[in-house]
Protein backbone atom coordinates (compact mmCIF):
# COMPACT_ATOMS: atom_id res chain seq x y z
CA UNK A 1 0.00 0.00 0.00
CA UNK A 2 1.71 3.52 -0.99
CA UNK A 3 2.07 5.52 1.63
CA UNK A 4 1.46 9.40 1.79
CA UNK A 5 3.13 12.02 4.59
CA UNK A 6 1.56 15.08 5.99
CA UNK A 7 3.16 17.82 3.47
CA UNK A 8 2.06 21.00 5.72
CA UNK A 9 0.47 21.97 2.24
CA UNK A 10 3.48 21.76 0.32
CA UNK A 11 2.79 20.21 -3.49
CA UNK A 12 4.94 17.66 -4.42
CA UNK A 13 7.45 18.70 -7.37
CA UNK A 14 10.36 15.43 -7.05
CA UNK A 15 10.03 12.08 -7.85
CA UNK A 16 12.99 9.67 -6.86
CA UNK A 17 13.74 6.24 -8.05
CA UNK A 18 15.23 4.04 -5.03
CA UNK A 19 16.36 0.64 -5.31
CA UNK A 20 18.73 -1.94 -3.97
CA UNK A 21 19.97 -5.71 -4.55
CA UNK A 22 22.39 -6.24 -1.96
CA UNK A 23 22.82 -5.86 1.55
CA UNK A 24 24.34 -2.60 3.16
CA UNK A 25 25.56 -1.77 6.66
CA UNK A 26 21.76 -0.95 6.98
CA UNK A 27 20.32 -4.45 6.24
CA UNK A 28 18.77 -5.60 3.14
CA UNK A 29 17.14 -3.48 0.50
CA UNK A 30 14.15 -3.23 2.33
CA UNK A 31 15.81 -2.01 5.71
CA UNK A 32 18.22 0.01 3.12
CA UNK A 33 15.35 1.69 1.28
CA UNK A 34 13.71 2.84 4.43
CA UNK A 35 16.45 4.24 6.09
CA UNK A 36 17.00 6.07 2.65
CA UNK A 37 13.96 7.54 3.31
CA UNK A 38 14.63 8.24 6.27
CA UNK A 39 17.64 10.44 5.91
CA UNK A 40 16.54 12.28 2.56
CA UNK A 41 13.48 13.30 4.79
CA UNK A 42 14.27 16.57 5.97
CA UNK A 43 12.81 20.21 6.31
CA UNK A 44 14.16 21.48 2.54
CA UNK A 45 13.22 18.20 1.09
CA UNK A 46 9.99 16.84 2.81
CA UNK A 47 8.99 13.31 1.63
CA UNK A 48 5.01 13.37 0.90
CA UNK A 49 4.38 10.07 -0.98
CA UNK A 50 6.45 6.23 -1.22
CA UNK A 51 4.69 3.49 -3.51
CA UNK A 52 4.79 -0.02 -2.09
CA UNK A 53 7.45 -1.98 -2.57
CA UNK A 54 8.28 -4.14 -5.24
CA UNK A 55 10.40 -6.81 -6.14
CA UNK A 56 12.31 -6.66 -10.09
CA UNK A 57 14.68 -9.34 -11.64
CA UNK A 58 17.99 -7.99 -12.04
CA UNK A 59 18.87 -7.02 -15.85
CA UNK A 60 20.06 -9.27 -17.55
CA UNK A 61 18.76 -12.11 -16.26
CA UNK A 62 21.09 -14.16 -13.91
CA UNK A 63 23.11 -11.19 -13.59
CA UNK A 64 22.34 -11.24 -9.98
CA UNK A 65 20.34 -11.02 -6.43
CA UNK A 66 16.58 -9.04 -7.44
CA UNK A 67 16.06 -5.64 -6.60
CA UNK A 68 13.82 -4.61 -5.27
CA UNK A 69 12.43 -1.13 -6.08
CA UNK A 70 10.17 2.19 -5.28
CA UNK A 71 9.55 5.46 -5.82
CA UNK A 72 9.10 8.59 -3.39
CA UNK A 73 7.46 12.10 -4.22
CA UNK A 74 8.93 15.26 -2.39
CA UNK A 75 8.10 18.77 -1.84
CA UNK A 76 11.29 21.09 -1.95
CA UNK A 77 12.18 24.80 -2.87
CA UNK A 78 15.78 23.29 -3.50
CA UNK A 79 17.23 23.37 -7.65
CA UNK A 80 17.60 20.08 -9.11
CA UNK A 81 21.37 19.71 -8.63
CA UNK A 82 21.42 20.38 -4.60
CA UNK A 83 18.60 17.26 -4.86
CA UNK A 84 21.01 15.48 -6.69
CA UNK A 85 24.03 16.00 -4.57
CA UNK A 86 21.70 15.02 -1.40
CA UNK A 87 20.87 11.94 -3.53
CA UNK A 88 24.61 10.88 -3.63
CA UNK A 89 25.62 11.39 -0.30
CA UNK A 90 22.79 9.55 0.96
CA UNK A 91 23.74 6.58 -1.47
CA UNK A 92 27.46 6.97 -0.47
CA UNK A 93 26.20 6.53 3.23
CA UNK A 94 24.63 3.59 2.42
CA UNK A 95 27.76 2.20 0.95
CA UNK A 96 26.87 2.70 -2.76
CA UNK A 97 29.73 1.68 -4.89
CA UNK A 98 29.80 2.67 -8.94
CA UNK A 99 31.69 0.06 -9.94
CA UNK A 100 29.96 -1.53 -12.99
CA UNK A 101 27.11 0.86 -14.80
CA UNK A 102 23.99 -1.35 -14.12
CA UNK A 103 25.59 -3.22 -11.25
CA UNK A 104 24.35 -5.05 -8.02
CA UNK A 105 24.05 -1.99 -5.68
CA UNK A 106 23.47 -1.54 -2.07
CA UNK A 107 21.35 1.67 -2.92
CA UNK A 108 20.22 3.33 -6.45
CA UNK A 109 18.86 7.02 -6.03
CA UNK A 110 17.64 8.38 -9.38
CA UNK A 111 16.02 12.05 -9.78
CA UNK A 112 13.38 11.17 -11.91
CA UNK A 113 11.62 15.02 -12.20
CA UNK A 114 11.90 18.06 -10.83
CA UNK A 115 9.20 20.43 -11.35
CA UNK A 116 9.21 19.63 -15.17
CA UNK A 117 11.83 21.00 -15.74
CA UNK A 118 14.12 19.92 -18.55
CA UNK A 119 18.10 19.80 -18.83
CA UNK A 120 20.28 20.48 -19.88
CA UNK A 121 17.70 21.65 -22.71
CA UNK A 122 15.60 20.15 -25.45
CA UNK A 123 18.93 18.58 -27.59
CA UNK A 124 20.52 17.30 -24.55
CA UNK A 125 17.72 15.61 -22.76
CA UNK A 126 16.78 14.08 -26.78
CA UNK A 127 20.65 12.50 -27.07
CA UNK A 128 20.87 10.63 -23.66
CA UNK A 129 16.74 9.67 -24.56
CA UNK A 130 17.44 8.27 -27.59
CA UNK A 131 21.16 6.68 -26.87
CA UNK A 132 21.12 3.20 -28.80
CA UNK A 133 20.88 0.27 -26.31
CA UNK A 134 24.82 -0.83 -26.37
CA UNK A 135 25.49 2.87 -25.48
CA UNK A 136 23.47 3.15 -22.41
CA UNK A 137 25.06 0.12 -20.49
CA UNK A 138 28.51 1.77 -21.26
CA UNK A 139 27.97 5.80 -21.15
CA UNK A 140 26.60 8.38 -18.62
CA UNK A 141 26.31 11.84 -19.13
CA UNK A 142 28.40 14.36 -17.07
CA UNK A 143 25.78 16.44 -16.27
CA UNK A 144 22.18 16.19 -14.69
CA UNK A 145 19.51 15.44 -17.43
CA UNK A 146 15.76 15.36 -16.25
CA UNK A 147 13.42 14.42 -16.72
CA UNK A 148 15.35 10.41 -16.06
CA UNK A 149 15.55 9.65 -19.67
CA UNK A 150 15.18 5.86 -19.16
CA UNK A 151 11.82 6.32 -17.33
CA UNK A 152 9.38 5.77 -20.48
CA UNK A 153 11.37 2.43 -20.97
CA UNK A 154 11.52 0.69 -17.62
CA UNK A 155 8.60 -0.83 -15.97
CA UNK A 156 10.49 -0.81 -12.56
CA UNK A 157 9.94 3.10 -12.28
CA UNK A 158 6.72 3.41 -13.49
CA UNK A 159 4.54 1.14 -11.95
CA UNK A 160 6.16 2.44 -8.58
CA UNK A 161 5.62 6.13 -9.91
CA UNK A 162 1.82 5.38 -10.80
CA UNK A 163 1.66 4.44 -7.00
CA UNK A 164 2.24 7.89 -5.94
CA UNK A 165 1.60 9.70 -9.08
CA UNK A 166 -1.14 8.34 -11.31
CA UNK A 167 -1.51 11.88 -13.43
CA UNK A 168 2.12 12.46 -13.77
CA UNK A 169 2.75 13.70 -17.40
CA UNK A 170 6.41 13.72 -18.71
CA UNK A 171 7.06 16.84 -19.59
CA UNK A 172 9.02 16.12 -22.70
CA UNK A 173 6.81 13.46 -24.32
CA UNK A 174 3.20 14.58 -22.69
CA UNK A 175 2.23 11.03 -21.84
CA UNK A 176 0.87 9.94 -18.42
CA UNK A 177 2.15 7.45 -16.71
CA UNK A 178 -0.52 4.80 -17.74
CA UNK A 179 0.11 5.14 -21.48
CA UNK A 180 4.14 4.40 -21.03
CA UNK A 181 3.12 1.33 -18.92
CA UNK A 182 0.50 0.28 -21.96
CA UNK A 183 3.46 0.99 -24.41
CA UNK A 184 5.57 -1.80 -22.82
CA UNK A 185 5.58 -5.23 -23.95
CA UNK A 186 4.09 -7.37 -20.81
CA UNK A 187 7.09 -9.27 -20.21
CA UNK A 188 8.84 -6.11 -18.91
CA UNK A 189 6.09 -5.71 -16.72
CA UNK A 190 4.72 -9.39 -15.52
CA UNK A 191 8.18 -10.06 -13.26
CA UNK A 192 7.57 -7.15 -11.02
CA UNK A 193 5.56 -7.72 -7.89
CA UNK A 194 4.90 -6.12 -4.67
CA UNK A 195 6.64 -6.96 -1.60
Amino acid sequence: MPQAFDCHGFVINVFVALGGNVTSQTGGPEQTLHAALQDLDHDDLRLCAVSRYYRTPAFPAGSGPDFVNAVAGFATDLPPNQVLDRLHQVEARHGRQRAARWGSRTLDLDLLDHSGVVLPDAAGFAHWRDLPAQDQARLAPDQLILPHPRIQDRAFVLIPLADVAPDWVHPVSGHRVAQMLAALPEADKSDIRPI
